[in-house]
């Protein structure tokens, strides 16, 4: 064994040498050009504004623009891009970016762009000149600015011959408007002020306005560092002012099928409320469909209700491709009439999909089945039907993956989504600002067993109402949740051998061996969701309330039936139990933006389950655990906490250990803390982007019920000590519509042990193996794991 171990240190040296040799070398991109050559590896741009030195980076052209992340990308380039000592010429691999050579051209292009660039900020008599310093065929780039004065809006000028026009672009500017006198010159701001104007004019019925009828005169011959703007909005050529259109008839047409239209059409004859509905296809009902369309005769055109309508009929999720064209007789000289085709994606499609989870001590897989039908009822009714099973099996403990299998899980859920909010006595009208709303009816069975342990089933039926109040802003409010519980355990819990152990470490057995219902409310807001996927700097929020029982012990409490639970004596409904609870959650995050692909995260992750009432504690399925991929990842999930449990103190016996496996490390607190720095390491690596991060993860699970293992408890007084801390690194394979991570994670702080013995960083480097063997014997099926290796799908948080 001692031989094994001193080798495999041997294979961790020669393997961090071997890295650091192809490094060294991969940097060295002087010799793969040829003597004349030279590689950029400085650029600077000198005495300019730092508010802008930023932006005016991004005017030097890319191909003499130096690499950022250590040179990792040409370390890349240089492996897989160089042949006989020299770049190759012809089957260049995608994979890297090639380093900066030095082209005095591109110099002189980027010193133009840079001055070009002041002179747009307001700098009109900016200059920039350009200096090159070569050594070693290492070249830095140096620009040097002199930006002169900066120039203000002196008076701003209108000429709008058209009266109309002028009143609807004054009563929009007292509004809003990006060009005001005293402020500094700025292309960028005349530039928005046009796009301003032509979104202004298109939502009041200018079906023909365009940006080009918005020009602007600049003086800037005056004293002072000043200049005069003219704001002109010209008319029509030949025409004395702009004209205003109204919606004439309006035609929605639905293909027969996902190929398209045929080449001639057979309109319906019948026109409803000035709108043709014509369905090709003679799958989808009139009013589903039409009442999505913001496009209503008689209404002067406006660009704001064409893009709602392309929004709302795409977010029905049946059709592939929405085209909105307008017809304009001659007869009908300021109406427009509308065109609406919608082509329908295919109805019914069916999913197979499987996965392999596994962390160091366990592997499994689920499969499932997912049956979808996007027009169930013929109204844009999404409804999904899945089957669901799954196995999970330690690994490492001697036997064979099926011989050791510990859990089983199975499940059929069935849901419908219809596209708009079904509320009784009330007629719930489109909503034209945020998304589509929806109301969900959902149910399904789940199935799950603990090898030696016990068996759960679970009924789940709920009503739920999702509805986005902006862009932004998300609510999903579920008014009816009831839940249908009922299991057995498969030991005798009066086995003197491991029964008392059992029942004393594992406080909610009692839970899993009745039967019980739960019927409550729920309800979640979430901040921005709809910017996680960018680089922006933002602050994400999401909330959510369970709530239960509340109503039921209400009507138990009028009937006379009242809970004594010293007694263990609960208040019932057709002869059941039932839970009452809150359980608030929320998650809290910062994304600041670096630039480029670098961003920082900071998030605050918490969540408790309170019982009161006719409830000892919350249901099984309501507790919270730590670790896990998209948690402390230095941990594998439900395998940390709660507070300084220690399994191999409060569980003397290995079939205790292996039975409560991933069920006794829950709790009824959670709190954890995350910070993540991003940023990119490669462009192109086969075909996508290669991103890294490097991670801090903190936090734990609590009981706050004073029942079962003292250790467990949160006690604010000791929560520097019940507090584990983790690092690492991870990768993200960026496909664009999905990303694969991968995340090493490190324990540094582990609160199962005490004192200094906690710090676990000593240890990894020094007598890791006799720990090991030690903790072994304590804790055996289990064997202490320092890295944890973490496999998933989309970004972690």
């Amino acid at each position: 064994m001692k031989a094994y171990y001193n080798n495999k240190r041997n294979v961790h040296f020669h393997a961090i040498l071997l890295f650091i040799l192809v490094f060294v070398t991969g940097c060295s991109s002087t010799k793969y050009i040829a003597d004349y050559q030279s590689i950029v590896k400085n650029v600077k741009i000198d005495s300019i504004d730092k508010a802008f030195e930023e932006e005016a980076l991004n005017y030097i052209q890319k191909d003499i623009r130096p690499t950022s992340t250590v040179g990792i990308n040409v370390i890349i380039y240089n492996m897989f891009n160089t042949k006989n000592g020299r770049y190759k010429t012809s089957n260049i691999k995608p994979l890297g970016t090639p380093p900066p050579i030095l082209d005095s051209a591109l110099v002189e292009i980027s010193r133009s762009q840079i001055e070009k660039f002041l002179m747009s900020k307001g700098y009109f008599m900016a200059k920039v000149k350009s200096e090159i310093k070569v050594k070693n065929k290492r070249a830095d780039v140096f620009f040097k600015a002199n930006p002169g004065p900066v120039f203000q809006i002196n008076k701003i000028k209108f000429e709008i011959p058209d009266e109309l026009v002028s009143k609807f672009y004054m009563e929009s500017r007292a509004v809003q408007t990006y060009l005001k006198e005293g402020m500094r010159y700025d292309d960028d701001s005349l530039a928005h002020e046009r796009d301003r104007i032509y979104t202004v004019m298109k939502e009041r019925g200018y079906f023909d306005f365009a940006r080009p009828y918005v020009k602007y005169e600049v003086d800037s011959n005056l004293n002072s560092s000043k200049a005069n703007v003219t704001l002109i909005i010209d008319n029509p050529q030949d025409k004395p002012k702009h004209e205003q259109f109204f919606i004439g008839e309006a035609n929605v047409i639905i293909a027969p099928n996902s190929d398209g239209f045929p080449d001639t059409l057979n309109m319906n004859d019948r026109v409803f409320k000035g709108l043709r509905y014509t369905d090709l296809s003679k799958k989808f009902r009139r009013n589903p469909i039409v009442r999505y369309n913001f496009l209503h005769q008689g209404e002067y055109y406006n660009i704001y209700n064409e893009n709602l309508t392309y929004d709302r009929m795409y977010e029905l999720n049946v059709f592939k491709n929405v085209k909105i064209d307008y017809n304009r007789p001659k007869d009908s000289a300021n109406k427009v009439f509308p065109v609406i085709q919608l082509i329908p994606q295919k109805i019914m499609s069916n999913r197979v999909e499987g996965e392999v989870p596994f962390n160091a001590g366990t592997v499994g897989f689920t499969l499932s089945n997912t049956y979808t039908n996007n027009n169930l009822f013929r109204g844009a009714e999404r409804f999904e039907f899945q089957v669901k099973g799954g196995l999970q099996s330690r690994i490492g403990q001697g036997n064979s993956l099926f011989k050791d299998i510990y859990q089983r899980d199975f499940s059929i859920s069935a849901n419908l989504t219809v596209p708009r909010l079904m509320l009784p006595f009330i007629t719930a009208r489109p909503g034209r600002r945020g998304g589509m709303p929806h109301t969900i009816f959902s149910t399904s069975y789940v199935y799950a067993q603990q090898k030696s342990f016990f068996e759960r089933h679970v009924f789940l039926t709920s009503l739920t109402y999702e509805f986005v109040e902006s862009k932004s802003k998300y609510h999903s409010v579920t008014p009816l949740n009831f839940e249908y519980r009922f299991g057995g355990l498969l030991f005798d819990i009066n086995d003197p051998t491991n029964g008392e152990e059992l029942f004393k470490n594992f406080y909610n057995l009692v839970l899993l061996n009745r039967r019980d219902i739960t019927l409550g409310i729920k309800y979640t807001y979430s901040l921005n969701a709809d910017k996680l996927l960018t680089n922006g700097s933002f602050i994400y929020f999401r909330g959510s309330m369970d709530l239960a029982g509340n109503m039921l012990q209400l009507a138990t409490s009028i009937a006379g039936d009242k809970p004594n639970l010293a007694e263990d004596k609960y208040a019932k409904v057709f002869g059941l139990p039932f839970n009452q609870y809150m359980r608030p959650e929320l998650d809290l995050r910062w994304y600041k933006s670096l630039g480029g692909d670098k961003q920082f995260v900071a998030r605050v992750n918490s969540g408790i389950g309170y019982a009161y009432g006719n409830s000892k504690s919350v249901p099984f399925e309501k507790l919270f655990f730590a670790g896990g991929s998209s948690g402390i990842r230095a941990w594998q999930a439900r395998t940390l906490g709660p507070g300084n449990y220690d399994r191999g103190k409060e569980l003397t016996s290995d079939s205790v250990r292996r039975a409560l496996y991933g069920l006794d490390q829950l709790g009824e607190l959670h709190i954890e803390a995350n910070l993540e720095y991003r940023y990119k390491l490669l462009n192109k690596f086969f075909g996508a982007k290669l991103k890294g991060a490097i991670f801090l993860d903190a936090g734990n699970v609590w009981n706050v019920t004073r029942t079962g293992t003292p250790s467990t408890y949160f006690d604010f007084k000791k929560l520097g000590k019940q507090i584990a801390v983790g690092t690492g690194m991870g990768f993200r394979y960026d496909v664009q519509y999905f990303v694969f991570r991968f995340d090493v994670g490190l324990k540094l702080k582990d609160p199962q042990f005490e004192g200094s013995d906690q710090w676990m960083f000593k240890r990894f480097f020094t007598g890791n193996k006799t720990f090991k063997d030690n903790y072994y014997l304590t804790h055996s099926p289990e064997r202490y794991r320092f890295v944890q290796y973490n496999f998933g799908i989309g970004m972690p948080f």
